[in-house]
């Protein structure tokens, strides 16, 4: 909420951001509401994303794939709903390395995997291997990526510390594990593995510098953290809604303040 206004004040935008608690029971008057009260649009958190699709008049590409919202915005007048996790991601590694033809492994396999995983199957990765401890949603996620993708997809199963291939090129952590306050928890992974030269991406926003991103580091590796991702979420929002390009720094600078008086 807070860097959305900052970048609503920065490009002079006469617009409030504002946070409503809507119980499921209420989302479609409140979906409802939005419109009558001339609304540019919204964004939706857990659990509406999947819910609020039937009050909706269509989808955006990833969406329909992912078979989740995020971001709805009004065009005339018709509300659209997009997903905006998975193409902040794209955007925010696109500025380190390509997506296209590359090898993923990503870590996890709830709504950010999907999100994350499609867009960068429809940026053009090559491959990607779903790590995930539950077989069921993990299969559900492969199963996705290959009906729905052009992406080559696999599932490997993470019963013990697991072991990178060594032809990764991008590794992902797209669980909770290391989120604030548990700023201690580690993946259960072999950071031996972790080679030279490897992108490594946490979509976790707090804290920036996770544990995994300070083993890769110190390895060699090139360092994506989860603010930046977020951050792209933002940008990408405010683009559909006034059709601004705001400046990313704003937004990342006003982050980093709410973060630090959170510390």
């Amino acid at each position: 909420m807070a860097m959305v206004e900052a970048a609503y004040r920065h490009h002079h935008l006469h617009w409030r951001y504002i946070n409503c608690e809507v119980p499921p029971e209420g989302l479609g008057d409140a979906v409802r509401g939005a419109k009558a009260m001339g609304w540019v649009g919204f964004n939706c958190s857990l659990p509406h994303k999947v819910a609020v699709i039937p009050y909706l008049d269509g989808l955006g590409e990833s969406a329909r794939v992912i078979g989740a919202v995020n971001t709805v915005v009004r065009r005339d007048d018709l509300w659209i709903g997009e997903n905006t996790d998975g193409k902040g991601f794209v955007e925010a590694i696109s500025e380190i390395t390509k997506p296209a033809g590359k090898k993923l492994v990503i870590f996890g396999a709830g709504g950010a995997a999907r999100a994350v995983a499609v867009e960068m199957a429809l940026a053009g990765a090559l491959e990607v291997i779903i790590v995930n401890r539950s077989r069921e949603r993990r299969d559900i996620l492969v199963d996705l990526l290959g009906s729905r993708t052009p992406v080559m997809a696999t599932g490997h199963n993470w019963e013990n510390t697991y072991q990178i291939p060594a032809d990764t090129d991008i590794v992902i952590n797209t669980t909770s594990i290391g989120l604030y306050p548990n700023v201690h928890e580690r993946l259960d992974i072999d950071f031996n593995t972790l080679r030279r030269g490897m992108v490594v991406a946490d979509a976790i926003p707090n804290p920036p510098r996770t544990h995994l991103l300070g083993e890769a580091a110190a390895r060699g590796c090139v360092t994506l953290d989860g603010l930046q991702m977020l951050v792209n979420q933002g940008v990408i929002a405010i683009k559909y809604w006034s059709g601004v390009d705001v400046d990313k720094r704003v937004m990342r600078d006003e982050l980093n303040k709410v973060l630090v008086s959170q510390a």
